[in-house]
């Protein structure tokens, strides 16, 4: 793909706990051939050192990204291939507010937070702009494309869920990190990606990452009834 027919889905990953949906999501957007521009804020590196063990690095952020990637929401290396050498991966630095995607005029398709802190919820509804992250999510609104924010928080105080009614308001599509059980998860990393599956459905990009609802009580628990953690484009 040429630089000038690129068009790439940002996605953003803030401090919420929760990576593992973020990992679930690139490797549901690769699979089904998207570019992606990837920003990573300071807080988040945090979270992912706690939660994975991973430290990721600017200056190595393409060997992090991998081993991040390869790891099952189990925290179990290499449960999945990983990045590959043709996957389409821009990284920009969480300060970096001179990045693409900090412009109206860069092309993208759109912008997921996953997952979404009450931070960055509370950020993007009031229109800052202190980090990358924050910046994007801004233009993107402001741009008409689609906004999708993965809120990860157990509960929610009446400030948090203003923001998210302002969020709703300005076009965004708010998506709680929410798992549901009809899919026949038997893993964690079936409850992962079915909220994954969720951020991609709101996002129009084709998956195979949970069982649809087909109308039948108890299909979930037939021997098809799960997919067992399959990727899109297995």
């Amino acid at each position: 793909m040429t630089e000038r027919n690129r068009t790439p889905w940002v996605v953003g990953v803030s401090g919420a706990s929760g990576t593992p949906y973020a990992a679930a999501v690139l490797r549901g957007l690769l699979a089904a051939g998207e570019s992606v521009d990837l920003v990573v804020s300071r807080a988040s590196r945090l979270t992912l050192l706690d939660e994975t063990g991973i430290a990721f690095r600017d200056a190595h952020w393409r060997e992090d990204l991998a081993e991040w990637l390869a790891r099952g929401a189990d925290g179990k290396p290499g449960t999945f291939e990983g990045l590959t050498a043709g996957a389409d991966v821009r990284y920009w630095g969480a300060g970096d507010l001179a990045a693409g995607p900090s412009s109206g005029s860069y092309p993208v398709k759109g912008m997921l937070i996953v997952p979404a802190s009450t931070a960055c919820v509370a950020g993007v509804a009031l229109g800052l702009s202190k980090d990358l992250l924050q910046r994007v999510a801004s233009v993107t609104l402001k741009e008409r494309r689609r906004l999708v924010v993965a809120v990860r928080e157990t509960p929610l105080n009446g400030q948090t869920l203003k923001h998210l009614v302002a969020l709703d308001e300005a076009g965004a599509v708010v998506l709680p990190a929410s798992p549901a059980f009809y899919a026949g998860a038997t893993h964690i990393q079936d409850l992962v990606d079915f909220v994954a599956g969720r951020v991609l459905d709101a996002a129009g990009v084709p998956h195979r990452l949970y069982r649809r609802w087909e109308g039948e009580l108890g299909g979930a628990r037939s021997p098809e009834g799960s997919n067992g953690g399959e990727q899109a484009g297995d």
